[in-house]
């Protein structure tokens, strides 16, 4: 059976901090490498390529930054676009959404990308909620794969 529609992945957290500070926390890599990524090349700016690394994978990619709004919206390729939006939830709380698309290869492949990708950034929000609200680092993105860890 043919895809319908191409796949779409979406995922969305409450994080009680103000929008300015969630906001920042994924654009500016000192902040980001405490919940997602191990360290980025430099922060986002709108027009600039920058590099995420996740060390313990052996992972790096480049990050196109196509938009940043700021405490509004960052949009990105890296290869496929990704988007986040936030919402302020009065003073204290901002409601994220993140939306990756343009998954490639067979309909199978896209599905199972676009799953991925859900599951890649709702770790990232859970984690960016643990860090912001409580300063826990959960480790998530490396406690999901330790036998994918390069020496």
């Amino acid at each position: 059976m043919a895809l319908q529609n191409e796949p779409v992945a979406r995922t969305q957290m409450l994080i009680r901090r103000p929008v300015a500070e969630v906001f920042e926390a994924f654009v500016d890599p000192a902040v980001t490498s405490r919940f997602w990524f191990s360290r980025g090349s430099d922060r986002l700016r709108q027009g600039q390529t920058i590099t995420w690394h996740w060390d313990m994978y052996g992972f790096s990619v480049p990050v196109r930054v196509t938009a940043l709004e700021p405490n509004s919206g960052i949009r990105i390729e890296w290869p496929t676009p990704v988007e986040w939006q936030f919402t302020p939830r009065g003073d204290d709380a901002t409601f994220v959404v993140i939306t990756a698309s343009g998954f490639d290869g067979t309909d199978d492949q896209k599905v199972a990308r676009a799953v991925d990708s859900m599951g890649g950034f709702s770790f990232a929000l859970a984690a960016c909620k643990a860090w912001l609200e409580h300063g826990v680092e959960l480790n998530i993105v490396a406690d999901h794969s330790p036998d994918q860890h390069v020496t």
